[in-house]
């Protein structure tokens, strides 16, 4: 049994409130990647929930695509982040997801759960925990959207230096898909972004290999 670790909230609110964070955490080429994916499936007055929502970056993205948003965090920092950048447009749910009763305390159903950034930072067994519980909350016709970094990216030599002290497990392809599949669900696309932060950058040929993120766009049998 891999031994569970959970992250600590403390290490979250010091690193939301950096100011080297703050900075960070700005429109960039690849944030810009992943509203191209997204466009292709959000739909204005969809329940879309932002799990993980960090600094509020895609929270606020989706309130301006005229959806009905709901931001998920573990960090009181970050949905203070998340609630500033949106101008309180969001439902702010500060909720655990490895609650055997979170689908029941969340008592709604989504069109879309996006997640950045989020299933990386948990166990194995943890991830099991809540794939389920998020299959729980998406609609028949829902997609989960899962965004987690890349085992063989680059960005693994650079990340301990602007997140200190938070732990990752970054995927390969194989095991973010075997991973939806284990639940129950059927990727309808995989593939990774920002092989290179440049306008230019061979996502479509060596994303899923060598790409900062992966990604799977994933629904229900």
């Amino acid at each position: 049994m891999e031994q569970k670790k959970l992250p600590q909230s403390h290490h979250w609110n010091y690193f939301w409130s950096s100011d080297k964070t703050k900075s960070f955490i700005q429109e960039s080429w690849s944030k810009r990647r992943i509203m191209r994916v997204l466009s292709y499936y959000i739909k204005e007055g969809q329940n879309v929930l932002d799990a993980g929502c960090g600094s509020g970056f895609f929270s606020k993205y989706f309130c301006d695509q005229r959806m009905n948003v709901f931001s998920l965090d573990y960090s009181q920092e970050a949905l203070a982040l998340t609630k500033a950048r949106t101008s309180s447009r969001v439902t702010i749910l500060e909720k655990d997801l490895l609650s055997e009763d979170f689908s029941k305390s969340i008592g709604k159903k989504f069109d879309i759960i996006f997640s950045d950034g989020l299933l990386e930072h948990f166990t194995k067994d943890q991830q099991d925990v809540i794939l389920k519980n998020l299959k729980n909350i998406l609609s028949e016709k829902g997609l989960l959207i899962t965004f987690i970094p890349n085992r063989w990216s680059l960005w693994q030599l650079l990340r301990p230096f602007f997140m200190p002290g938070i732990e990752e497990r970054p995927m390969t392809i194989k095991q973010l898909v075997d991973l939806n599949v284990r639940h129950g669900l059927t990727v309808k696309q995989q593939g990774g972004i920002n092989v290179f932060p440049f306008r230019f950058s061979p996502d479509k040929i060596l994303g899923r290999y060598l790409g900062m993120l992966l990604f799977t766009i994933a629904e229900k049998k």
